[in-house]
């Protein structure tokens, strides 16, 4: 692998940035660290109003990477979320079935008393 010019790598220290931001949210997302996920938005937005336009053609390589590892975070995202509905669920139904142990022995179910 050959060194590049000075001048091309601070052309594509934007794009490197935003490569290294997208890696850092697909991290936060597989530990679930959605608070500290959340809190980059803004500095992806920064990030992105910082590239220049045209994208040098050497950017291209980093901007297809840094576009797949955001398809791997919101794919990450959707798995937290289907997790955080399971557990929830799971929380319900327990609470359920602790409030049905609760029940006075003598308490019948508000169907049976009337009717």
């Amino acid at each position: 692998m050959t060194a590049r010019p000075a001048a091309e790598v601070d052309r594509l220290a934007p794009y490197e940035a935003i490569l290294e931001h997208a890696e850092l949210e697909l991290e936060l997302a597989g530990q679930a660290e959605l608070e500290q996920l959340t809190a980059l938005a803004p500095r992806w937005q920064e990030l992105i109003d910082e590239l220049p336009s045209p994208a040098p053609p050497a950017a291209a390589g980093l901007l297809e990477r840094a576009t797949l590892i955001h398809e791997r975070t919101r794919i990450e995202l959707i798995r937290v979320r289907e997790l955080l509905l399971a557990e929830l669920a799971t929380v319900r139904r327990a609470r359920a079935a602790a409030e049905g142990y609760g029940r006075r022995p003598d308490a019948r179910p508000a169907l049976e008393r009337s009717a």
